[in-house]
């Protein structure tokens, strides 16, 4: 195996399944100097990547317990990792510790989105953040990714949570990307269908497949709702977690 098959393994693994170019390319991500080890991914890493969205009495409880032990170092070695499974547990780490003096570091990453999955654990931490810093990196995210259907990240994730923070601070800003949520979300609809037309028009897919593909139909219609349930619920486990040190 050569060195650029090994990388792209390497870049898919760690979650940069789609590399694209943006006006924040030019920002620094905060990065590690060093690799982190083994024995830091099995204690910092593994046990609660998987399990961010948990929500019952026994996690509260272990996390709770748990946080003493985390410090701005562990934090700052997984938001450092050019992966997502450690960048959303820094991202979750912050948010216990209510870190905001990180919130450049999340926001950065959020805007440059080099990984899947983390955006999602980004917003929350931000929405929990609730502050003037962490609310300008949600509303640029949007200004930019709304008018991007091809990049399909975490744009429904983070206009959730400005909505979400608009009803907690009694603001508007969501006002300024309802149009460019409908033309997101009309748009998107529009790119499935080509996609799927091409698809069945190319000829490095087998007729067999083809024959499965066209017995596919798409939902038409399009649902532009943006609920907050999800948000408010991970945060009100923040808060759960954070009371109970």
């Amino acid at each position: 195996m050569d060195d650029k098959i090994k990388r792209e393994i390497e870049l898919h693994t760690a979650g940069a399944t789609v590399r694209h170019k943006s006006p924040f390319q030019e920002l620094e991500s905060y990065k590690n100097s060093e690799k982190i080890d083994q024995e830091f991914i099995n204690k910092w890493v593994i046990p609660f990547y998987m399990n961010l969205n948990r929500a019952d009495e026994g996690w509260i409880d272990n996390i709770s317990k748990l946080s003493p032990e985390i410090n701005d170092s562990i934090i700052l070695i997984n938001l450092g990792d050019f992966n997502w499974r450690t960048r959303q547990t820094g991202s979750f780490f912050s948010s216990i510790k209510n870190k905001k003096e990180f919130t450049d570091i999340i926001g950065t990453h959020l805007l440059k989105s080099e990984v899947c999955y983390a955006g999602r654990e980004y917003a929350i931490t931000l929405s929990y953040f609730n502050t003037k810093d962490s609310i300008k990196y949600l509303n640029k995210y949007l200004d930019y990714y709304l008018l991007h259907p091809e990049l399909a990240f975490d744009q429904y994730t983070v206009i959730s949570a400005v909505k979400y923070l608009d009803e907690q601070n009694n603001t508007n800003l969501i006002a300024n990307h309802l149009d460019s949520w409908r033309r997101f979300q009309e748009n998107g609809k529009k790119l499935q269908n080509e996609n799927h037309k091409l698809l069945l028009k190319s000829d490095a897919i087998a007729e067999e497949t083809k024959l499965k593909l066209s017995e596919i139909t798409f939902d038409q219609n399009i649902d532009y709702s943006i609920e907050t349930n999800f948000i408010e619920k991970r945060i009100n486990t923040i808060k759960a977690i954070v009371n109970k040190v």
